[in-house]
């Protein structure tokens, strides 16, 4: 007779498990599996909509113009200024909406010195000297 009741006991407690474990994977779905889905259909409506013309990075953040789609080979050529690469499709990270701007850009002589007198030196040079001086509780040690 114990037995039975140890069982029916059991039994009760599994529903609530199984209840939790339905709750959990709901809560995996939606807070995991379905952003992830949304991504992949952006990125599929992005590679859908490539043409000729369009800037684009690679996923090995290489900046290029697209020349030619090939969709039944699923590559692309790209122009990296006037370097011709071949890649596959999926290899397309984004599309920017233009050029990539110069790296870098030409400093004058009358920057470079207004930089050195900046107070951020000074602040530092102060940083450092900071630690030199003992206070009141190292010096009692």
């Amino acid at each position: 007779m114990l037995g039975n009741l140890a069982i029916g006991a059991a039994a009760g407690g599994g529903y609530s498990t199984l209840l939790i474990l339905v709750v959990f994977l709901g809560l995996m779905y939606f807070l995991m599996l379905r952003p992830q889905q949304k991504q992949q259909k952006k990125h599929k409506d992005m590679m859908s909509q490539l043409k000729k013309g369009d800037h684009v990075i690679t996923i090995s953040r290489l900046h290029g113009v697209i020349d030619e789609i090939n969709q039944a080979d699923q590559t692309v050529t790209l122009d990296c200024d006037g370097i011709y690469l071949v890649f596959d499709l999926r290899a397309i990270a984004q599309v920017t909406s233009q050029a990539p701007q110069a790296v870098t850009a030409p400093v004058s002589a009358d920057t470079t010195s207004a930089s050195a007198d900046t107070p951020a030196e000074n602040t530092d040079e102060a940083a450092s000297d900071e630690p030199a001086e003992k206070t009141d509780d190292e010096s009692a040690k």
